[in-house]
């Protein structure tokens, strides 16, 4: 197939002899007799090329090309006209058509300008495929660790690119969710299309709807044109759902629907598009604790969570914290015109002693810190961050010769509980599995503490004491 044309004519036997021409040389044509309705296909679905006729009654060729490029700014547009003057070829030209057939249509000449319009828009989306790696880097480059918590990221990547499978990216904040995504597109079928991303928690609850599935012209009062939603702008590519735990209950549902149906209804519509996108979703909340708190539908849970991929915070990866570090150096130094820089043994300490509350963002944000103040050739303990210099790590104390200090064993559980809370930023699903409890141990258990397991599971609380024991 050389490409997908789209036939804009009101006059059916037009139409089809222009799809006979144009099939006959390896195109797949899809045939619209009415404009409007051709402009609500041009929204759910993609082609290479619109080829219009210039006079039709309900809407000229010209403001159906404006229209088309207005939502679509790389399909390209020819016109047909039956008025070869100097003033229709300005007018195309003007409201963005890429060329202009005059009537009668010479077959050879309606093949080489759909053939070029098809070239020219492969190559627009080359470029820009191109741009954006190199404004964003190779993604494998960026993915950077070799523990074995990210040797099993990378088998799952690799092994679910291929398929269509929903997936579902958990970890804390600044793990690097999103890059993990673009690792999935990457490696799968639909490489060559969009990548599209929207973070949930970002857009106002009252625009999240009309961002993900779109809006007629009038729907509201700034709906002053159609939009074309953001599943459908992902057919035939990915669409990340980030921090979709944030995602509000009556907009649930409604995501649910789309993605059962594999359609979406813009807000103020009356039609429903089909869109053909995969959907990759990430959060930071462990959506089990959501489910069952009721803030997540069950349902909605397990049509994201086919494949769950666990990012691994940056505390749980060892020496991977060295070789990211290493990475954000070269980046910053070749950036400040500093490439001889290197880490010190010290402060190479110190980054492994840190706990990297904020993850691979925070070490990102630390090695940029040390570079912008570096003296010498190598990074020292004084160019990082305040806080990483003073950082001591904590110590669990399970042995003392004070015997005042002795404690019940079941004292002793509640500070451990309460510990293991406080280190895993308060999630009980994680908590459960260090201590080895069900979820539903769990939570007795925390009932029985009251206040004080609550104030646990709050990031910005203090961590428990340690705990004397003989």
């Amino acid at each position: 197939m050389k490409g997908q044309v789209l036939v804009v004519d009101d006059e059916q036997e037009v139409c089809s002899l222009l799809e006979m021409a144009l099939v006959r040389h390896g195109f797949k044509v899809t045939i619209s007799t009415n404009a409007q309705r051709a402009l609500d296909v041009v929204a759910a679905q993609d082609f290479d090329v619109v080829l219009t006729d210039l006079s039709m009654p309900e809407m000229s060729g010209l403001d159906l090309c404006e229209r088309v490029i207005g939502t679509r700014p790389n399909m390209p547009v020819v016109v047909i006209t039956g008025q070869g003057s100097l003033e229709t070829a300005i007018g195309a030209i003007r409201v963005g058509a890429y060329d202009f057939i005059t009537k009668p249509v010479d077959p050879k000449l309606l093949f080489l300008s759909v053939s070029r319009a098809v070239q020219h828009r492969r190559l627009q989306d080359e470029v820009k495929r191109l741009r954006q790696a190199v404004a964003e880097g190779d993604v494998d480059s960026q993915i950077v660790g070799q523990s074995s918590a990210m040797r099993r990221v990378y088998e799952l990547i690799s092994r679910v690119g291929e398929s269509d499978a929903s997936v579902l990216i958990h970890g804390e904040t600044g793990t690097g969710k999103e890059l993990i995504a673009r690792g999935i597109h990457s490696r799968s079928r639909r490489k060559d299309g969009a990548f599209v991303a929207i973070n949930c928690a970002a857009v106002p609850h009252s625009l999240l709807e009309s961002e993900l599935f779109g809006h007629a012209r009038g729907a509201f009062t700034d709906a002053k044109a159609q939009r074309t939603g953001l599943f459908v702008q992902a057919s035939g590519g990915t669409l990340f759902l980030d921090e979709i735990g944030e995602l509000p209950l009556d907009v649930q549902p409604k995501l649910l629907r789309a993605l059962q149906e594999r359609k979406v209804r813009p807000v103020g519509a009356n039609h429903e598009i089909p869109f053909d996108a995969r959907i990759v979703a990430a959060t930071n909340r462990n959506l089990e604790d959501e489910v069952y708190e009721k803030r997540f539908r069950e349902d909605l849970y397990y049509r994201i969570n086919v494949v769950k991929i666990d990012v691994p915070p940056l505390r749980e990866r060892g020496g991977d914290v060295l070789h990211l570090a290493q990475h954000f150096l070269k980046q910053f130094a070749e950036r400040n015109a500093k490439p001889t820089l290197e880490l010190s043994t010290t402060s190479a300490e110190k980054l492994m002693v840190y706990n990297w509350p904020g993850n691979v963002r925070e070490l990102e944000n630390c090695m940029e810190h040390a570079v912008a103040l570096a003296r010498f050739d190598q990074i020292t303990v004084e160019d990082l961050p305040e806080k990483i210099r003073a950082y001591r790590a904590e110590r669990f104390v399970v042995a003392a010769n004070d015997p005042t200090e002795i404690v019940t064993m079941d004292e002793l559980e509640r500070r451990y509980i309460l510990r293991v809370l406080s280190l895993v930023s308060g999630n009980k699903s994680r908590a459960a599995q260090v201590l080895g409890f069900d979820r539903r141990t769990l939570y007795r258990k925390l009932e029985r503490y009251g206040a004080e397991a609550a104030s646990a599971t709050e990031k910005s609380e203090p961590p428990v004491p340690p705990v004397p024991v003989v």
